[in-house]
């Protein structure tokens, strides 16, 4: 059963949006944007998020050979359907922060266009965990990596919410 606090579409401010195209092969046979696309979505404003705080794109940089980010959970909640050719946007923030990992949340908009009205497709998070590629093991996120994305976010990172622990 889904509770009522899951149910709830996300609210607030997010620093950062990421425009969309809807390819014809993200849609499925009743013309709607596939489930499992919609990951791929919050895949590309991850990535325009890590580039705008980082300035430059994921998986290049000074430390790009050494360390990366490995997805340790993603959640989606579908809210309506999305067509071809609509005009939607990711938008992205951080929801919380520990010494080796993040909470990204997320937000599908499609604005308003001649298929249909501005809304809410869907919306969801994941959780990021710093990677060391050299050793196999988590490692801890480099401070000015959290103090850059605490400025594009406008406010102190918060903990991971019911965790002592801040990894």
């Amino acid at each position: 059963m889904v509770s009522r606090a899951r149910s709830r579409p996300l609210d607030g401010e997010f620093p950062y949006r990421h425009a969309i195209e809807i390819r014809y092969v993200d849609t499925d046979a009743l013309g709607h944007v596939n489930n499992a696309t919609y990951l791929s979505y919050f895949e590309a404003a991850r990535a325009g998020y890590y580039e705008r705080v980082t300035g430059h794109p994921f998986g290049t940089g000074p430390d790009a050979a050494r360390h990366t980010f490995v997805i340790a959970e993603a959640h989606i909640t579908y809210r309506l359907p999305a067509v071809f050719g609509e005009p939607l946007a990711c938008l992205c923030r951080v929801s919380w922060a520990g010494r080796s990992s993040f909470g990204l949340e997320y937000q599908v908009l499609a604005e308003a266009s001649p298929l249909g009205e501005a809304r809410t497709i869907a919306d969801g998070s994941s959780v990021q965990v710093f990677y060391d590629l050299e050793t196999g093991s988590v490692a801890r996120m480099p401070s000015r990596l959290l103090q850059a994305m605490a400025a594009l976010e406008g406010h102190p990172l918060p903990r991971r919410p019911g965790s002592a622990d801040t990894t």
